[in-house]
């Protein structure tokens, strides 16, 4: 019994590391375009009051986006079309698929026309600072990229479909075409205008979600034996555990889900520019967060939501802990890499055209307090994961909701206090404060078969590891920048010295600990157990 056990597990755990291999690389591949992105927006554009307009468009479109749980979509969709397939119902699975998806895209019709009737007075409201001319630039932006949200949201369905079908490489590029579409949109727009601004980005962005979000899951969708069952009654069964699923996320106002509203509209209190300097600072931390944590919590959430569904529950439990503890080992590392090298590493990324130094001043400070934040998101992602997978939706929602109304007056005094740092501070403490809010209810209950103290060992034991680490790539890249200057050049061998010395002592030390402790939760294992 044990090695039938034993041999299921490491089916699981292989079907596991290969979905997060292939998500791991279409993630990072996305993550670099944002990059791209984003460097080629600073250079058009720099950092100032028309790149915040920018960021101010997409606040109605996220927001909208969120109202039907549109970013949750494959979390809400995958437990119910895993229970299907766990019973053999394929055909099921299609009718359940069509009586939602009927009623979802009628919804986020219904919002966007909405939305696009109340974006002068929303704009107006959130941000009172903006001048005439920036409110009505925002006002135009948003009502531009407010259709894309219509293509998010019905194709995270498609995506759904294949995820839980176990395929993960059309979706992995959805993100990729939008970031390439909002790029060749800037790019070309610059080319035949010879006035750069964010009207190119914009209307890349809404043909990037066309292709890459509805069109090309569509197609994929298609590949893994999607149907249209016609004459599915409109009161299917199916549609109401959606909606069960579905309906704390569409109510609770998670701080996950607001914690870049609260970046725009505080970024917006700070100073013109503040806004932009903190998405760059923003985006670069989630570059690591990307590649690592939601890479493999996309990869684990199918099999999680299938074990729950099978009824195998300490053996979801434990894969719960393994990722956690994967996660958590190359986050921290993450962690220290980026607080050691932050200035180097935005300017570097960053500093050409229209971003001058005291962005990239401005934006490594930010960065420095993001950093801090990137185990926090990994373990969010595993976490509230594994909550979906149980299909228990309320107690993240619960829990983030009242994360958010904590983190509304720390922004306020945060942002008082210390300006700009003050934001990036306050996002990494709310966002900090639920992950072990989230911790605390999932390993206190019974039955899951989880084991705290083996994660909880293995991130005792990656923190000297990321501090000495970062405390060498940071003296490495002092050195180099104090010899050669402060110039691009000397920032970009900064960052590739500092990695590498970072690398040698990481892997130095690491294989000193594992030299002298073994394995994190090896002599845990009880006497006789193997």
């Amino acid at each position: 019994m044990t090695t039938r056990k034993g041999g299921i597990s490491s089916r699981i755990s292989g079907r596991i590391g290969k979905a997060a291999l292939i998500v791991s690389a279409g993630v990072l591949l996305s993550r670099i375009l944002g990059q791209l992105r984003e460097i080629i927006f600073a250079a058009l554009l720099g950092a100032s009051g028309v790149t915040d307009q920018y960021v101010a468009a997409f606040r109605i479109p996220d927001f909208l986006n969120y109202l039907l749980a549109g970013g949750f979509l494959s979390i809400t969709f995958i437990p119910i079309f895993a229970r299907y397939l766990a019973a053999d119902d394929e055909e099921g699975g299609w009718k359940a698929l069509t009586a939602i998806i009927r009623p979802i895209a009628i919804g986020i019709s219904a919002l966007v026309v909405i939305g696009w009737l109340l974006t002068p007075a929303v704009i107006r409201w959130l941000y009172p600072d903006f001048t005439v001319e920036q409110t009505l630039n925002t006002i135009r932006l948003t009502r531009i990229v407010l259709p894309a949200q219509l293509f998010f949201v019905v194709g995270a369905l498609f995506s759904a479909v294949q995820y839980a079908k176990g395929v993960f490489v059309i979706p992995t590029l959805a993100p990729i075409v939008y970031n390439l579409g909002i790029i060749l949109g800037g790019i070309a727009d610059a080319a035949f205008t010879d006035a750069a601004g964010p009207d190119g980005f914009i209307w890349g962005a809404l043909a990037g979600a066309f292709a890459g979000n509805f069109a090309l899951q569509w197609w994929g969708a298609h590949r893994v034996g999607m149907r249209w069952i016609g004459g599915t009654e409109w009161n299917h069964p199916a549609l109401a555990e959606y909606l069960k699923i579905a309906l704390p996320l569409m109510i609770g106002q998670s701080i996950v889900v607001l914690d870049e509203t609260f970046m725009s509209v505080f970024g917006n209190r700070v100073g013109e520019a503040a806004q932009t300097q903190l998405q760059y600072a923003r985006r670069t931390m989630l570059v690591p967060v990307g590649a690592i944590a939601q890479a493999a919590s996309v990869a684990a959430y199918p099999y999680l939501a299938l074990l729950f569904a099978e009824g195998r529950r300490k053996e979801m439990g434990r894969t719960v802990d393994r990722a956690l503890s994967f996660v958590i080992v190359l986050s921290m590392a993450a962690t220290g890499l980026l607080v050691a090298l932050s200035q180097p590493v935005i300017q570097t990324l960053f500093q050409r055209g229209q971003f001058t130094a005291a962005d990239t001043v401005a934006t490594a400070r930010a960065l420095f307090f993001y950093a801090f934040a990137v185990p926090i998101w990994g373990g969010l992602q595993i976490l509230s994961r594994a909550f979906y997978a149980t299909r228990d939706m309320w107690t993240p929602v619960v829990i983030g909701t009242v994360a958010t109304v904590v983190a509304v007056p720390l922004f306020f005094g945060l942002q008082g206090q210390f300006g700009l740092e003050g934001v990036a501070l306050a996002s990494t403490v709310a966002l900090g404060a639920y992950t072990a809010a989230l911790a605390a209810t999932w390993y206190g209950r019974r039955g899951v078969g989880g084991n705290l103290s083996v994660v909880v060992d293995t991130a005792a034991r990656a923190v000297p590891l990321a501090v000495a680490a970062g405390g060498a790539a940071y003296g490495a890249a002092w050195l180099l920048q104090a010899a050669l200057g402060t110039g691009w050049l000397a920032a970009l061998l900064a960052v590739i010295v500092g990695t590498a010395a970072f690398g040698l002592v990481a892997l130095g030390i690491g294989a000193l600990l594992f030299t002298w402790f073994g394995a994190p939760g090896r002599r845990a294992a009880p006497a006789g157990r193997s």
